[in-house]
């Protein structure tokens, strides 16, 4: 088994489980953990052995989205930077956040978000892209990008997760969403206690993993081809455009970018773990 700098995996029986390991920035999303973050599930889809995943988060918080200024993150980009300019950040934007995330939305197994916490912004993009969602009690979901003058994230699921009236209601107002709504709403297949989130996620996933893994890939297929009958490809590669079409207007507010950073140098990480306490 790889071993990987911010990432945990384990197996257990037929369930192979990743743990992002970045408690202390609230699992936030650097290049490097999304780089191993897609190694891992490929890894896991081509190993015979596992019929399920589970994708978790270490710590108090499934994830608080996308790294936006954390020492590691800064320094990496420093080591690798990208061309510069709009086309730079279009190809960045779209490689790491939205081909990843629609790859792992069509991985041929079974996956499930195992949340607690924060699962917003980009938290709540890879929780939306696996077929099954266990929530704790205390899981807060919310896409904000409106509050910083944007459209919405880059994979942008909402309103076939939560129907067009509610995306919108929760986009307008950049509103959490509790657990409890979520799963009114169908984000949510099931909420527990914190204290069983594990045991009752590993329950559900050893379940699937009882049954034969040809039918679990061609059932999962049909109905992402029937959302994708239905224009839910085409939409979603509408929506990063619209996201796109935001960034020239987010840089001039001041709230995108290495601008935004300097203007406003606070440490994100530690408000959101201040509001949680």
């Amino acid at each position: 088994m790889k071993t990987y700098t911010t990432l945990l995996t384990e197996q257990t029986g037929a369930v192979h489980k990743i743990t992002t390991n970045r408690p202390e920035v609230l699992n936030a999303q650097s290049r490097i953990l999304l780089e191993e973050l897609d190694d891992a599930f490929l890894r896991a889809v081509d190993d015979p052995e596992v019929r399920v995943i589970i994708l978790a988060g270490a710590g108090k918080h499934f994830s608080a989205g996308h790294d936006l200024g954390s020492p590691q993150e800064m320094e990496d980009q420093k080591k690798t930077p990208l061309e510069p300019g709009f086309k730079g950040e279009y190809r960045r934007l779209w490689e790491r956040f939205f081909d990843n995330t629609m790859r792992w939305r069509d991985l041929p197994k079974p996956t499930i978000a195992q949340v607690q916490g924060y699962c917003i912004m980009g938290g709540m993009m890879i929780a939306s892209a696996c077929d099954l969602i266990i929530a704790s009690e205390d899981a807060l979901f919310a896409d904000r990008a409106v509050k910083w003058g944007g459209s919405h994230v880059q994979y942008f699921s909402m309103p076939w997760d939560l129907g067009p009236r509610k995306a919108k209601e929760y986009l307008f107002t950049g509103e959490f969403i509790s657990a409890a709504e979520a799963e009114k709403l169908g984000l949510v297949n099931r909420v527990v206690p914190r204290g069983k989130l594990e045991e009752e996620t590993m329950k559900l996933a050893q379940q699937i993993a009882e049954r034969d893994p040809f039918a679990l890939k061609f059932a999962k297929a049909s109905v992402n081809e029937m959302q994708n009958a239905q224009g839910w490809r085409e939409s979603m590669e509408g929506a990063f455009k619209n996201y796109m079409l935001t960034i020239p207007h987010r840089i001039e507010l001041g709230t995108y970018g290495a601008a935004a950073r300097e203007k406003n140098p606070k440490d994100r990480f530690g408000m959101l773990n201040k509001k949680a306490g």
